[in-house]
């Protein structure tokens, strides 16, 4: 499921699909993708809507992947369910996974396949038990795992369970008589329910290992230190030089610069002197950092470029973002791709900017 908007990623997601979003400098699809071949599963599908053009041409066919990848195009969105449905003559010979493709996760799909299987349900849902379940779709179970009912987003008071669904599925063919095509159909508002009404049986599988759904910029930002730390278990392109500090291929660091772990330095990245690297901070592919900078508790897109003395502290910085020297971001900021932010400009806390944005001194304040 690759057709979502990503509203809540903004700005970063004005001009990129959720997907294709960053954590240690890949794509949250490149992840995912490893999982799916991890356990098995090389015979795949994704249903586009928004930046349709950036999955395609990152991935093309998935063989550089090892799977094989083919795409459905949505004029209109669907839903969930009805993106599915889109696939019902690709799925139909048997049974088969559904994921949201906007997660970070390393769950065991093995054992969840095997859970549906024993059980032998129509529909197998991967459930989590969080601590805050009004920011998700709260499933609730009887003492077998069986669900009986749901519940989208309720506030915290009214939750009847903390276990929240994860967009992690595994059906049987039979699911496609629940989805009707042409129309907007989703899950848990529809499927779900028409199939606990007809009196079939849908199961659980609890999910103990990390999963994050990267729903907001926090979650961004968690989800890409959380890798950092190794709290979940993804690929990176670069390889460990000494403990928590990850460095690409043809990076540069001047023995005068300070790196503190954990950071992940993208191929290509040069590192000035006397700069100042602070963990937990990702910079991607060919980024610079100029001479006495200091880069803290950040994430960095590909090609960012960071001016001398100038400060980033605890912000997200977009694909090929400019930072004059003796610039200052400030904790919260979110820098969408393309910005230039001038010489010796505050960039005040919790500042949004968007795609292409040119912020210049204004009496010390952008």
């Amino acid at each position: 499921m690759a057709a979502g908007l990503g509203t809540r990623l903004l700005p970063l997601t004005r001009f990129l699909s959720k997907p294709m979003v960053p954590v240690l400098d890949l794509p949250l699809m490149d992840h995912l993708l490893r999982l799916l071949r991890g356990h098995g599963f090389t015979d795949l599908a994704a249903n586009l809507h928004y930046q349709p053009f950036d999955m395609p041409q990152c991935f093309d066919d998935g063989a550089a992947h090892g799977v094989s990848l083919r795409y459905e195009f949505e004029l209109e969105l669907s839903g969930t369910a009805g993106g599915t449905g889109l696939f019902r003559d690709f799925l139909a010979d048997g049974t088969f996974l559904v994921m949201s493709g906007d997660a970070l996760t390393d769950v065991d799909l093995t054992s969840l396949v095997a859970c549906h299987r024993a059980a032998g349900c129509v529909a197998t849902i991967a459930v989590k038990s969080v601590a805050d379940p009004s920011r998700y779709g709260v499933v609730v179970t009887d003492q077998a795992g069986g669900v009986t009912a749901f519940q989208e987003k309720p506030r915290p008071e009214e939750a009847l369970s903390d276990l929240c669904s994860c967009g992690i599925y595994v059906f049987e063919p039979r699911i496609f008589d629940y989805i009707r095509p042409g129309r907007f159909v989703d899950y848990a508002m529809d499927v779900f329910p028409a199939l606990l009404a007809d009196g079939l049986s849908v199961n659980t599988w609890r999910l103990d290992s990390y999963w994050s759904d990267v729903g907001d910029l926090d979650a961004y930002r968690g989800a890409n230190f959380d890798a950092l730390a190794g709290r979940v278990s993804v690929s990176n392109s670069c390889s460990l030089r000494r403990p928590g500090i990850w460095l690409g291929e043809g990076a540069q660091v001047v023995s005068s610069a300070v790196l503190k772990p954990p950071v992940l330095l993208g191929p290509g990245c040069r590192v000035g002197p006397g700069a100042t690297i602070i963990g937990p901070a990702t910079l991607g592919t060919e980024c610079t950092v100029g001479p006495d900078a200091t880069v803290a508790s950040s994430v960095l897109w590909r090609r960012c470029s960071i001016g001398a003395g100038a400060t980033v502290n605890g912000a997200i910085l977009g694909r090929s973002v400019l930072i004059g020297d003796g610039a200052e971001v400030g904790q919260g900021a979110v820098i969408a791709g393309g910005c230039l932010v001038s010489d010796r400009t505050v960039v005040p806390p919790d500042t949004h900017l968007e795609p292409g944005t040119i912020v210049r001194p204004v009496e010390g304040v952008c």
